[in-house]
C-alpha cells in the first residue's frame, strides 16, 4: 500500500458541490436532488478522480460513496460516443439498481448520456437490446458482466474507469476471480476506483496489481451512543407517507416533532400539505433567509410552531430541547446524517423516539444504517384508520369520566327520566346522546352565527366566496342596489342572507357543509381545498363554493363524497382545533 500518510483517517469535513467545479448540468441535478453539500467522503474522492487518478476510498457502507463516483463517471462520459464508458461492479443486484438510479438523477441534465443495469435474474434479451441501443455507464454484478463478455455482447475497449464498489462483499461473495478478469480485460490506461469498508489481504493484493499510485482516502464514522432513543421502521409506500405521518402522529398525540426530509421541494410540499390539515407547521431550508431562518427556529423554541420541516443542512446547529420525536419522511443520503438527525431527542437523559419511513428498495440503504450505528431499528406496521379513531374515542372516554368524576357538568335528571318513563334504557339514550355531540356542537355554533347574522354583526353583506379548484367566481351584477341608501341595502341584504338560503348550495349534485372554524382563525380557501381534499382524499374538482366567514366556513361538496367528508375530518385537526363538520341543513 503505497504511502501509508494518506491512509490516514480524514476528519469531518464537508464541502459545498459548488466547490468541486462541476458543470452547471451537474450541479442543478445535484439541487434537484436535494444535496445541499457534500459528505465527506465526496469531498474527499470527486476532486482527484475528476483529475483522472486512481482512488481507493475505505469508508462505511451509508457514507454517500455512489456519487463520490457517479459525479464523476458522468461528468467524464462522452455524450457522442455510446460505447460503455465506466463500469461500475456491485455486490448484489439490488445495490446495482440502487446504483443506476443515482446515476440517472444525476444525469438528468447531461444530454446523450444514459445508464444500463446489468444484473443476473433479468431477461437477457431486454439487456442485450440495452447494450446495442447503447450506454456509457453500465452498473452491474462481476457475474453477470462476465456473461456478456463471454457472449461478446459487452466490449471494454473504451473503458476509462473502473469502479468495484463494496469490494470486500463481492470478495466474501466469491466474485474475486471475475473481477480480476474483468480488469485485465479492460484498457490499461483507464481510471480504477475502489470502495470498501474494509481491505482485507486479497483486496490489497487487486489494489497493487491494478491501481497506478492511487489517492487512498479513509472516512471513519462514527458509533451510535444514544440509547436512550427507540428507534422504528415503517414500510410505507411513497405515495402513503403523509397518511401514515399523521396517523402517527393523531395516535401518539405528538405535539412537539422535528420532520427530516431529502430536498427542498420537499420540505414545501410537505409543511403545506400539513397545514392544510391543520397541524402547526413550518419549514426551514437553506433558500430561505437567514432572517426568516431565524425567526422560524425562534418560533419552533417558542413552541409556536408543533412540527418543523428541514433538510439536513438547515436544520444543522438546531438545538432545541424537549423534542419528543424525530420523523426521517426521506432517509438521509449519508448514514452518519441519521446520527445527527435522531440526535436531537432524547437529550439530557431524557427518552426521545425517531420513526424512519421507507419504501422499496430503501429498505437495503436502511439496513446499511443499521450495519453503520450498530444498533437496532424496530419494524412496526403502520397505525390503520380505525385504530386512530380508537384512540380519540378513548381520549373522549377519559375525558368523559373525569368530568363524572368531579361532577362538572349540569343534572338533567327530568329530561333523562322522561325519556326512561318512554321505555328507553339507560344505555340507548346515553349512546344517543353520545352520537349527537360531535354534530350538534355545529349545529348549535351555526344558530349562533346566523342569529347575528339578522343584526349583521357576523354576517358581512359581501362574505367572501372563492369557487374552489374549479375556479367559478360569482360576480355581482352592478345594479341600482349599490346605490340605494345603507338602510335600505341593509334590508335586502338581511334577505339575501336569510339562513335557510345560506344552508343550500347554489349548484345542483353539492351539498352545502358547515365548518367550526372562519376567517378569525385566518384560514383561506386553499386551506380548506386541502384539508377536505388531502385528509378525506375527496377529488378536488368535487369542491365547490367556500365561503368564508367569521366563524364558520361554508363549503360545497360533491353529495357523494360529502358523507366522507364529514366522517373522516370531525375531530382531526385543523390549524391547531379540533373540527367539526356536518350538513349545513340546519344554518
Amino acid at each position: 500500500m503505497p504511502q501509508d500518510r494518506h491512509r490516514r483517517p480524514k476528519p469531518m469535513q464537508k464541502k459545498l458541490f459548488t466547490e468541486l467545479g462541476l458543470s452547471p448540468e451537474l450541479l442543478k441535478a445535484i439541487n434537484k436532488v436535494g444535496y445541499e453539500e457534500a459528505t465527506p467522503i465526496q469531498s474527499e474522492a470527486i476532486p482527484p478522480l475528476m483529475e483522472g487518478k486512481d482512488v481507493v476510498g475505505q469508508s462505511q457502507t451509508g457514507s454517500g460513496k455512489t456519487a463520490a463516483f457517479a459525479i464523476p463517471a458522468i461528468e467524464k462520459a462522452d455524450p457522442a460516443n455510446r460505447a460503455p464508458q465506466t463500469i461500475v461492479l456491485c455486490p448484489t443486484r439490488e445495490l446495482a439498481l440502487q446504483v443506476a438510479e443515482e446515476v440517472a438523477k444525476l444525469a438528468a441534465f447531461k444530454r446523450g448520456i444514459r445508464e444500463l443495469p446489468v444484473y443476473g435474474g433479468q431477461s437477457y434479451e431486454r439487456q442485450f437490446r440495452g447494450l446495442k441501443q447503447g450506454a456509457q455507464i453500465i452498473v452491474g454484478t462481476p457475474g453477470r458482466i462476465m456473461d456478456h463478455l463471454e457472449r461478446g455482447t459487452l466490449q471494454l475497449d473504451q473503458i476509462r474507469m473502473i469502479v468495484l464498489d463494496e469490494a470486500d462483499r463481492m470478495l466474501d461473495m466469491g466474485f474475486i476471480d471475475d473481477i480480476r478478469t474483468i480488469l485485465k480485460h479492460a484498457p490499461a490506461e483507464r481510471q480504477t476506483v475502489l470502495f470498501s469498508a474494509t481491505l482485507p489481504r486479497p483486496i490489497l493484493e487487486l489494489i497493487r496489481q491494478f491501481t497506478r499510485d492511487p489517492v487512498n482516502i479513509r472516512i471513519e464514522g462514527q458509533a451510535l451512543t444514544v440509547p436512550a432513543i427507540e428507534q422504528v421502521y415503517y414500510e410505507v409506500d411513497r405515495r402513503a407517507k403523509l397518511e401514515v405521518l399523521c396517523r402517527i402522529i393523531d395516535l401518539h398525540d405528538v405535539k412537539y416533532g422535528l420532520i427530516f426530509c431529502a430536498t427542498k421541494a420537499m420540505v414545501d410540499d410537505l409543511t403545506e400539505h400539513l397545514q392544510a390539515r391543520g397541524y402547526l407547521a413550518d419549514k426551514l431550508h437553506g433558500d430561505m433567509s437567514q432572517a426568516l431562518r431565524e425567526r422560524t427556529m425562534g418560533r419552533f423554541r417558542r413552541r409556536a410552531v408543533e412540527f418543523l420541516i428541514a433538510t439536513d443542512v438547515a436544520a444543522r446547529g438546531l438545538d432545541v430541547e424537549d423534542i419528543e420525536v424525530v420523523f426521517n419522511y426521506d432517509l438521509p443520503q449519508d448514514a452518519e446524517d441519521y446520527v445527527h438527525r435522531i440526535g436531537r431527542t432524547g437529550r439530557a437523559g431524557k427518552s426521545g423516539k425517531a420513526i424512519t419511513f421507507v419504501g422499496g428498495r430503501e429498505i437495503y440503504r436502511l439496513q446499511n444504517i443499521m450495519r453503520f450505528t450498530k444498533g437496532k431499528i424496530r419494524r412496526e406496521r403502520p397505525p390503520s384508520v380505525e385504530e386512530v379513531q380508537e384512540k380519540r374515542e378513548n381520549v373522549f372516554f377519559e375525558s368523559l369520566r373525569e368530568m363524572l368524576d368531579k361532577g362538572e357538568y349540569k343534572r338533567n335528571d327530568e329530561l333523562v327520566d322522561r325519556l326512561l318513563d318512554l321505555g328507553h334504557s339507560p344505555t340507548d339514550i346515553a349512546s344517543a346522546v353520545l352520537h349527537m355531540m360531535s354534530a350538534e356542537k355545529t349545529r348549535a355554533a351555526s344558530a349562533d352565527v346566523a342569529e347575528k347574522g339578522r343584526a349583521h354583526r357576523d354576517f358581512p353583506r359581501e362574505p367572501r366566496e372563492f369557487s374552489g379548484p374549479r375556479d367559478r367566481r360569482e360576480r355581482r351584477p352592478r345594479d341600482d342596489d349599490r346605490r340605494a341608501p345603507r338602510r335600505e341595502r341593509r334590508g335586502r341584504d338581511e334577505g339575501r342572507h336569510d339562513e335557510r338560503a345560506a344552508a343550500v348550495s347554489h349548484e345542483a349534485g353539492m351539498l352545502r357543509l358547515v365548518l367550526n372554524i372562519g376567517k378569525a382563525k385566518h384560514i383561506q380557501p386553499g386551506d380548506v381545498v386541502g384539508v377536505i381534499a388531502g385528509a378525506a382524499n375527496v377529488p378536488r374538482e368535487s369542491i365547490g363554493s367556500i365561503k368564508l366567514l367569521p366563524k364558520l366556513t361554508l363549503v360545497d361538496v360533491a353529495e357523494e363524497h360529502a358523507e366522507t367528508v364529514i366522517r373522516k375530518l370531525n375531530g382531526i385537526r385543523f390549524k391547531g382545533h379540533h373540527l367539526s363538520v356536518a350538513p349545513a341543513t340546519d344554518f
